[in-house]
């Protein structure tokens, strides 16, 4: 059995500081995040209102497979209309608190752009950031998630910023400003995840440059994070709605291990799961031969 090379460092090879060890052990296995949407005005239609509807369904997404879940209370969908800390607050706070006890060995990660959201839900049990912001938003949020030793998951967001003429030269100049923003803060390499935001920007043709070219990213020698579940890319252009992109997405999902991808953010966790373990087989080399 011959294992997939990886341009990532293996944990080894990270940073040694207590408080800077890797989240998984990246390169062995794809690992899966499984979307909390709390939103009533998610995109895909799945947002939970009813708090025991919303640790039950961690619970099942976590017996499906998720290695971590990520809990949002605000939606990021195009002109999405944002909410209030207070409301965001209402949304999480008691849910979060209610699954880090229900699964206390499951990271959870708060979905949020709130410096205050983000210090409730540490508070209750999760321990890592997703920002859509890449930590190039609130300074404030950049500070606390290197105060709380969380882990980060940056996103590039293109919304709003000039054509790229190459997406991949766009990504690196973020990804690069993210990293310079996480090292200013005290925050380490090792802890941050970059997530080149799909749909966030970019039109499908560079959504799919994005997915075909991932590796190219591996010279930031961070862990991938890739969330095209459900969205336009999966689907929009053959004319499938978002309840019919599951097999969009498990397209997207294999095209992504293929390519690198170290994580991803679905759905349909016990579907995608399958379709992760099929294309490690094949990726990442692990049936015998």
């Amino acid at each position: 059995m011959v294992a997939r090379a990886s341009a990532k460092p293996p944990s080894s090879a990270m940073p040694t500081c207590a408080d800077s060890a890797p989240l998984f052990a990246w390169g062995e296995r794809t690992f899966l995040v499984g979307i909390l949407n709390l939103s009533p005005d998610s995109f895909s239609g799945d947002g939970i209102c009813d708090p025991d509807v919303a640790v039950a369904r961690a619970v099942q997404m976590a017996a499906d497979g998720a290695d971590m879940i990520d809990i949002g209370g605000e939606s990021t969908r195009p002109g999405f209309v944002p909410v209030s800390v207070d409301e965001e607050l209402r949304r999480t706070a008691t849910i979060i608190g209610c699954i880090a006890r229900e699964l206390p060995t499951i990271p959870l990660s708060i979905d949020t752009t709130k410096p205050a959201v983000a210090e409730a839900a540490f508070d209750l049990g999760a321990s890592i950031l997703n920002d859509v912001h890449g930590l190039r938003g609130d300074p404030a949020l950049a500070t606390l998630a290197a105060q709380r030793a969380a882990t980060v998951i940056a996103m590039h967001n293109q919304r709003g910023r000039p054509p790229a003429g190459d997406p991949i030269c766009a990504l690196l100049d973020g990804f690069r400003s993210t990293l310079s923003v996480a090292r200013n803060v005290g925050i380490p390499q090792a802890r941050v995840i970059l997530d080149p935001g799909f749909g966030f920007g970019w039109n499908l043709s560079e959504n799919a440059a994005i997915l075909r070219r991932l590796r190219e990213l591996d010279v930031l020698n961070c862990p991938i994070l890739v969330g095209t579940s459900r969205k336009r890319m999966t689907g929009a252009q053959h004319d499938w709605g978002v309840d019919q992109r599951l097999e969009g997405t498990a397209a997207t999902i294999a095209i992504a291990i293929a390519n690198g991808a170290d994580l991803v953010r679905v759905h349909d966790v016990a579907e995608m799961s399958r379709v992760a373990r099929i294309a490690d087989d094949i990726a990442r080399s692990s049936l015998d031969v």
